[in-house]
């Protein structure tokens, strides 16, 4: 074999060489995984429609774990995040009285989003709520 042919041949094996490591690299690499804890967010609007969320987290509060969907907005409140928006609804009691009330299966919470702590299979509610 000739010095040309001995050359080409090893440039070929190394570009197969190359194109199976790209290869198994594509096959065996991480896959993008959903978050550790499955938590369910039923919000019922102004209008009494409702619509659920089925968050994919691995956030350790509920203010985390809503905020990575966009699902709510609102303020600090002197240490306080008090939610005004929820699923692009406003209900803001400083405006006219309205608010959200949050639930825990069907219960009255008595934390707010930043101190709640979620665990997987949790199930919360977001009511809009008319001033009285």
């Amino acid at each position: 074999m000739s010095k040309n042919t001995k050359k080409i041949l090893a440039v070929v094996l190394l570009l197969v060489v190359l194109a199976a490591a790209v290869l198994a690299y594509l096959h065996f690499r991480p896959q993008a995984s959903q978050g550790a804890k499955t938590v369910t967010v039923e919000v019922v609007h102004k209008d009494e429609s409702k619509k659920e969320f089925v968050l994919h987290t691995d956030a350790e509060n509920l203010h985390d774990a809503l905020d990575e969907q966009k699902l709510i907005e609102g303020e600090d409140r002197g240490g306080f995040f008090m939610v005004l928006v929820v699923d692009g609804e406003t209900a803001d009691y400083n405006v006219d009285g309205s608010y959200w009330a949050m639930m825990q299966d069907g219960e009255w919470m008595m934390t707010g989003v930043d101190d709640t702590m979620i665990q997987d299979g949790d199930h919360y509610e977001f009511v809009y709520t008319p001033a009285a």
